[in-house]
Parts: C-alpha cells; sequence; structure tokens
C-alpha cells in the first residue's frame, strides 16, 4: 500500500526498497510468541512472528492511526494486559517513541505516550526497531545498496529524522510540512543541511549544490 501511494506521487522504487517499522519489528521479533498493540495495517507484515494474546515474550506497541480502532487498541484494558505480560518477564518493544503526529484533525496523540507510560509502570526500557533506531538506518542503507555518506534523510520530524540520521552519517534534509513546526527546530540540537519547503524541491536543490 505504501510502495502505491508513493509511486502514485512520483516516487521510482522496488518492493523491496521499502523498510516500515513493522518489518523492522518482524526481523527482531522472528519466532517469538508476541502481545502486539498496534493497528490493524501492520499485523500482516509481522512474518514469522506468533502473535498471541497471553505468555508473550515480548510486548509490542505499534503506531496510531486516525480510525477508532485506535480507540480499542490503546484501551485500559490491552494497556492493563501489556503490563502483565511485562510483568511476568516480556520485553517491551515498540516501533518508535513518537509523542504525536500530524492528522487531518491536527495533531495527535502518538503511541509514545503508552510506551513511556508502560516503562514507568513496569520499570524496564523498551527496544525502540524503528527511527531513531541505528538498526533501522543499517536496514534502510542495506536495501538500498547505498553508502551512508551518499545518502539523504528526508524528513518533518527533527528529532526522530533529522536527530536520528545525522549519527549515522546520512546527509538530512528537513521539509516544512506534516509534523514541521519552527520552534522544535529552534529547540532541537540537530540541524539539518538543509531546509525545504517540500520533497518535491530536493532534486532541484541537489542539482544546483552538485
Amino acid at each position: 500500500m505504501l510502495v502505491d501511494d508513493l509511486r502514485k506521487i512520483g516516487f521510482e522504487l522496488d518492493d523491496d526498497e521499502l523498510q516500515t517499522t513493522a518489518t523492522a519489528a518482524a526481523r527482531e521479533l522472528a519466532g517469538r510468541r508476541v502481545f502486539a498493540l498496534t493497528m490493524e495495517a501492520v499485523l500482516e507484515d509481522l512474518e514469522g512472528v506468533q502473535l498471541v494474546g497471553e505468555d508473550a515474550d515480548a510486548v509490542l506497541l505499534g503506531g496510531a492511526d486516525e480510525t477508532d480502532q485506535t480507540h480499542r487498541v490503546f484501551s485500559y484494558l490491552n494497556l492493563a494486559r501489556a503490563f502483565a505480560e511485562l510483568d511476568a518477564g516480556a520485553d517491551l518493544y515498540c516501533l518508535h517513541k513518537n509523542r504525536w503526529w500530524q492528522t487531518s484533525r491536527g495533531p495527535l496523540l502518538d503511541s509514545g505516550c503508552f510506551a513511556a507510560g508502560l516503562e514507568y509502570a513496569a520499570d524496564t526500557e523498551a527496544h525502540v526497531v524503528g527511527k531513531p533506531s541505528r538498526a533501522y538506518f543499517a536496514a534502510a542503507l542495506e536495501a538500498l545498496d547505498a553508502d551512508p555518506e551518499r545518502t539523504w534523510m528526508v524528513g518533518d520530524d527533527i528529532e526522530a529524522d533529522i536527530a536520528g540520521a545525522q549519527p549515522f552519517g546520512l546527509k538530512t534534509a528537513l521539509v516544512r510540512t506534516g509534523k514541521f513546526r519552527p520552534d522544535a527546530v529552534e529547540r532541537a540540537t540537530a540541524s539539518p543541511d538543509v531546509v525545504l519547503s517540500s520533497v518535491a524541491d530536493l532534486p532541484h536543490w541537489l542539482e544546483a549544490h552538485e
């Protein structure tokens, strides 16, 4: 679905060039019993993972979406079930720790707040499988057969995208769309190589700065 959406707006890519947090989680948790609190679209990508409702080896927290399903996924009962699994010895994983995300209705809570709550309640630390983990950027570079210094990270999140990519050696472009907030850029310790109005401006900018 994501590949099709990207192709419709002009990107050229093969199916196996797309790396998602779900595929990263599938690699990390292959063969394990997992209690997953994620949006439904993620579940079909968790190939090789045994999804269970109890006696889990790991708890996986996913992202939010704009459907009513998010309210059900992160209900008190489900979070309490996740806590019980962690208290019994399961490991905590999350696709990311984003505080909020941009939607058609404006900013909404993302799953990072629930990850933080479970970390606090279970006295544990979550393993992040997506951005800004080094493993996630490494998988993307491997899929593209690319060198970090010749690769650009283009994103709207100064923390997860820009600050996450720079220690790995990638060049970074921050776009003024989606989650972009001027005040967040002013507060951030990371500084992108370039700030652009849209990803559509990147090819022209690269051509002008070769």
